[in-house]
């Protein structure tokens, strides 16, 4: 019988690690975390989600994110879906449009395994 390896999304890795001000991560839990503040890194991408977390009932439409940037419409669409891969966005469709709401508790694990509040 073979033992299975339990794996956890770079979201489920930041919510379950030690702030890095306790004790060190392991590789292990860097690599898994790394997409998370890879993503976050780029200025584009944290400022959409900024201006998603910032907007009123804590969502906003594609069509008025573009207008927020001189970039075009498809690489904005790029970064919104490296966001959302890596589980810092959820998306719906409604009609054409798709809207975005940032994971405040990703957010929050993320900044809480950075030390936030400490």
């Amino acid at each position: 019988m073979s033992k299975s390896q339990l794996t956890l999304t770079p979201v489920e890795t930041a919510a379950c690690c030690s702030p890095l001000l306790r004790e060190p991560l392991s590789w292990a839990q860097a690599e898994q975390v790394m997409p998370l503040i890879k993503a976050l890194a780029d200025p584009v991408r944290l400022r959409l989600v900024s201006i998603v977390a910032a907007s009123e009932g804590g969502e906003a439409c594609v069509c008025d994110l573009n207008d927020a940037f001189d970039l075009s419409q498809p690489t904005i669409s790029h970064h919104l879906k490296v966001l959302h891969e890596a589980g810092l966005l959820d998306r719906t469709k409604r009609g054409v449009w798709v809207y975005y709401a940032v994971r405040r508790e990703v957010l929050a694990d993320v900044a809480a395994l950075l030390g936030g509040g400490a």
